[in-house]
């Protein structure tokens, strides 16, 4: 007999214990059935239980914006980091047929979306609770359209999701036209950023970093997006598109993103380096 599920819960707002600590559920003040949840007071993922086209935050949308310059059609698609699964919500709305497997490794962080926040509703969707590592080693080679790495621990990525030897697993792991696309964070002076980029571009042939220009310059902390794939990008597309959206982002590819990089050196397993910790302010 198959495995009996309890029945989907009503949201609730509230604290929930999880396996890495707490998490809240926050209740979206002009979307009715949107939900926030946070850790740490650090907001991680924003669903609208009634349109999973929706995307709030604005790293979210740059990464729809690269996923929509793929091949029309549905998606064999991995993402490394869970939450509250947003990012998969729409690739199943927009791209149906996709077949998705979410690695995350917090297992009551699993069961409190699944059973408050409908993701048993999303279309053949797997999750499998375990770390981005190990999560990575188990698929199979050549097997993904897209990786999406957008890991964090509170406010801060994972270092050993962050190294030239974890980009070389997921590039194993993609097909040769493959796109890889992942979400770091920094601030002043962006050397973390700088060495993901080094470290993202040392394992593909092209590779591009999408930005709001604040962030960009180091003038604050916050997201930065990384696309990468031994195909070429849509770089012109996406240049267009980060102009014109809300807010406004940059597209930085070829010898820009070069001058970015300005020889930082790729992040190794083992290498002595501490991700940045946002300012207090930055979540208020």
């Amino acid at each position: 007999m198959g495995r009996k599920h309890k029945a989907d819960q009503t949201p609730l707002p509230g604290v929930y214990p999880v396996s890495f600590g707490e998490v809240e559920l926050l209740r979206d003040a002009d979307r009715p059935a949107g939900w926030v949840l946070t850790m740490g007071g650090v907001p991680q993922s924003f669903v609208d239980l009634d349109d999973p086209t929706y995307l709030d935050f604005e790293y979210v949308r740059l990464m729809a914006d690269v996923i929509d310059t793929l091949p029309e059609g549905p998606l064999d698609a991995v993402h490394v980091g869970g939450g509250a699964c947003t990012l998969p919500r729409w690739v199943a709305a927009t791209r149906p047929g996709s077949r998705q497997i979410v690695i995350e490794p917090d297992q009551a962080l699993v069961d409190l979306v699944r059973e408050r926040l409908a993701l048993r509703s999303v279309p053949n969707l797997k999750v499998r609770v375990t770390d981005g590592r190990s999560g990575a080693q188990g698929l199979r080679d050549e097997s993904a359209d897209l990786v999406v790495l957008d890991a964090f621990s509170g406010a801060t990525m994972p270092l050993d999701l962050a190294t030239a030897e974890y980009m070389a697993d997921l590039a194993r792991v993609l097909r040769p036209s493959g796109t890889l696309l992942v979400n770091t964070a920094d601030g002043k002076g962006l050397a973390f950023a700088r060495r993901i980029a080094a470290t993202v571009k040392g394992s593909f042939r092209h590779a591009l970093l999408l930005a709001e220009p604040g962030i960009m310059r180091g003038r604050r902390f916050g997201n930065l997006i990384l696309a990468a794939s031994n195909r070429p990008l849509a770089t012109d597309r996406l240049t267009r598109k980060a102009a014109a959206g809300l807010p406004k982002a940059r597209c930085v590819y070829d010898e820009a993103l070069t001058d970015f990089i300005a020889g930082a050196a790729p992040l190794h397993d083992g290498d002595p380096v501490v991700a940045p910790v946002p300012p207090p302010a930055v979540f208020g």
